[in-house]
């Protein structure tokens, strides 16, 4: 990283922290979509810098995320990074079987359950109510961020197109849905590295949250990740 470059990485938390943005507090059952500003593409520290930051912290704050953090989180995650890729769909910052984009990532925040669209980058709200302790993790209960990580098996195309014969095997699908959230976890752990905050890729509550989250049956909760400042 040059001279110009790292004295303009230097001071981008401080500035996302000037923008203005905050999450939404409680507001009862009158949940409204969040659109989220543009992500940032540049600041933060290089690749291999974040590799080498890269970590899992358990202890995590409590204290807010700006609006603008969180959508640069998502957006690294699994946003929407080219207009055509593979079987006519947009491509993502994270890989998938056949693009098929199978993975949900359903947003806990204080003030309810949101899903990320990432086509509008935007959040669409699921239900009103303060669900951050399903994901299951001591100080994840209190951390601004969690997010669950939900597979919907009805994205798997099964059609005469699909060169993959077996993407409609079960197991096959395991192997895939794993995988692929495993790619969006570490995008967002390397982006969390990158400005400085804490992650933590762990296990949840699948049980409650599946009619919480109002999923079809259709849907799997399968991880959580919870996101924050380190204590």
């Amino acid at each position: 990283m040059n001279r110009r470059k790292f004295v303009k990485t230097v001071p981008s938390m401080a500035m996302i922290a000037a923008t203005g943005y905050s999450l939404p507090v409680d507001q009862g059952e009158d949940l409204k979509p969040i659109v989220l500003p543009k992500p940032e593409k540049d600041g933060g520290k290089s690749v291999l810098a974040s590799l080498l930051d890269r970590k899992t912290t358990r202890t995590i704050s409590s204290k807010e995320l700006p609006l603008q953090v969180l959508s640069n989180l998502l957006w690294a995650g699994f946003g929407v990074n080219r207009e055509t890729a593979g079987f006519n769909k947009k491509g993502r910052t994270a890989p998938s079987a056949s693009n098929s984009q199978e993975i949900g990532l359903y947003v806990a925040l204080p003030a309810g359950v949101y899903t990320y669209e990432a086509d509008g980058h935007r959040l669409m709200p699921v239900v009103s109510g303060d669900f951050r302790a399903r994901s299951g993790r001591r100080s994840s209960a209190t951390a601004p961020l969690n997010i669950f990580y939900v597979v919907d098996l009805t994205r798997y195309d099964l059609g005469p197109s699909q060169p993959d014969r077996s993407i409609g095997d079960p197991e096959v699908q395991k192997s895939y849905y794993f995988t692929d959230t495993g790619f969006i976890a570490q995008n967002i752990y390397l982006c969390a590295a990158s400005f400085g905050l804490a992650a933590w890729f762990h296990n949840c509550d699948k049980e409650n949250t599946v009619k919480e989250f109002k999923l079809k049956p259709t849907q799997k909760v399968l991880f959580a990740q919870t996101v924050g400042y380190p204590e």
